[in-house]
């Protein structure tokens, strides 16, 4: 009896790892993003800046950006609301603060996770002056 059970928790286990790794297909098949790295340039200290990253809907049915990732504290991403049809351009509005060290370059991240595909990454680049 204990075998069974033994089996019973590994079968599951071994059930839910390879649904979890199976996270839909690569973004790239689904949204073309405008630029896969962002250069803000140089930017004056505690003076922030906002942008927005385009995206093109490669596939044949609308996409739904689930939800928008940063990095870290000093910047903010707002999704679209709606659904982007195919074909149709989307935007992510970024939004960054600029308070890193004056002289200092940067690298920051947004993920973008569109439902039923794997997350995106795309960056910014810039220089504090």
């Amino acid at each position: 009896m204990k075998k069974f059970y033994l089996l019973a928790v590994l079968f599951f286990l071994g059930f839910a790892v390879t649904t979890y790794a199976q996270d839909g297909v690569p973004a790239d098949e689904v949204i073309k993003m405008a630029k896969e790295e962002y250069n803000l340039g140089r930017l004056k200290f505690k003076k922030g800046t906002t942008f927005y990253m385009e995206f093109t809907n490669i596939s044949k049915k609308p996409v739904i950006v689930e939800n928008v990732m940063v990095g870290c504290g000093c910047t903010v991403a707002e999704k679209p609301s709606a659904p982007i049809m195919p074909g149709k351009v989307g935007k992510i509005k970024v939004g960054y603060d600029a308070t890193a060290a004056v002289g200092s370059t940067f690298k920051k991240d947004v993920t973008i996770k569109v439902k039923g595909a794997q997350p995106k990454t795309v960056y910014f680049t810039g220089e504090i002056i």
